[in-house]
């Protein structure tokens, strides 16, 4: 075997995010009409939403669901990014959690801090508002996946909403096998040799997985925390399937310089974008009592711009989070470790971005990165 030394070529182009990509369409799969059936005899009618998501009429969330529709609104959100329990007005604390339980390993995974103004203080909730007597501001204002810090990061995340504003504050979805669908083939090709490092935590994932439901290869990148991305170098004759699960040797990984690092992170933000146009996001807006569960292994997401502005110019908005544990890691390729040391030196022959702590590597200096 050949081994390819040459790093890729960073170009700089003045395309819009859109014409950045292929022209191939993405593909959303419609809602299956078995589930469907199976949906209608638990009393509930769903109503598939255009790219994607899906709004869910006739539940009760304090009540639990038939297993087998709980297991087929799991499979629904792995393929159409989230669902939305519509009507679900003046939720408890614990009803909101003993609902969230349904999912994934079936038990919550909190890492937040608590707001005063959280229901009955419940660890499990993380209260959001654009109004700090009533929850945290600013949250979210970038493409991310929660949890993108921990090696389980959670498996589904819910987004209640316990007042919606008068004005509008919603939020974006991105679903990312779809994106992946759009690359073009060299940077489909490139960025499956890619895991990256979170700065805060070291833990590692790789920049494109395959979905353990849906079993599609889904794009993966923290825009506001990640401090070092590691390539494992192309081999002429492997399968990138197999490069993927082969042990890699310090001289088969690099790091990505400074400019490969900003031109990554640009072209993912570019990614999500464009979804918008390309047919795989969509501007969600919410009203009261709607609960939102996105499959985060599959969906990236952003606060709608308006979600911060003032509670005098929006209206005031509240909404409760809830995070999920995964049933597994998000484990990285190459057989690398899942915790990686960024506070130390690193291993590698060439030198390349290695930035431990905070928001990581700035790759743009005139947006917000708390996430």
């Amino acid at each position: 075997m050949k081994l390819l030394n040459s790093p890729i070529e960073v170009t700089s182009t003045m395309r819009t995010p859109s014409e950045k990509f292929s022209n191939t369409p993405p593909t959303l799969p419609p809602l299956d009409p078995e589930r469907i059936a199976l949906f209608e005899e638990a009393g509930l009618t769903v109503k598939q939403l255009e790219p994607l998501g899906v709004e869910i009429y006739g539940a009760d969330v304090r009540q639990r669901l038939p297993e087998p529709v709980i297991e087929a609104l799991e499979v629904e959100m792995a393929n159409r990014g989230f669902i939305v329990f519509k009507h679900q007005a003046d939720l408890s604390a614990d009803e909101l959690v003993n609902a969230s339980k349904w999912w994934g390993a079936g038990e919550i995974h909190s890492t937040h801090g608590v707001h005063p103004a959280t229901p009955g203080m419940n660890r499990d909730i993380f209260r959001c508002s654009n109004d700090d007597r009533y929850g945290i501001l600013g949250v979210g204002p970038q493409w991310h996946n929660d949890g993108s810090f921990e090696a389980a990061t959670f498996s589904h995340s819910a987004y209640y909403m316990a007042r919606a504003p008068e004005q509008g504050g919603g939020t974006h979805f991105a679903h990312q096998g779809a994106a992946f669908d759009v690359l073009p083939e060299e940077k489909q090709a490139f960025w499956e040799r890619l895991v990256s490092v979170n700065s805060a935590s070291g833990v590692s994932h790789p920049v494109v997985h395959k979905h353990p439901i849906s079993g599609r290869k889904s794009v993966w990148l923290h825009l506001g925390m990640t401090g070092a991305v590691i390539e494992r170098l192309p081999e002429e004759g492997v399968a990138i399937d197999e490069l993927q699960q082969t042990p890699a040797s310090t001289e088969q990984l690099r790091l990505l310089n400074e400019d490969e690092m900003k031109q990554l992170l640009s072209d993912y933000n570019d990614l999500l974008n464009a979804s918008f146009e390309k047919g795989y996001g969509i501007r969600y807006h919410y009203d009261t009592g709607d609960l939102l569960y996105i499959d985060n292994w599959a969906l990236a997401h952003r606060a709608a711009p308006e979600a911060h502005m003032s509670a005098e110019e929006q209206g005031l908005r509240i909404m409760d989070r809830v995070t999920i544990k995964a049933r597994q890691n998000l484990a990285p390729h190459f057989e690398l470790p899942q915790y990686i040391n960024l506070s130390g030196p690193h291993p590698f022959n060439r030198d390349g971005i290695w930035k431990a702590g905070g928001v990581g590597f700035r790759w743009k200096d005139d947006i917000p990165m708390q996430n």
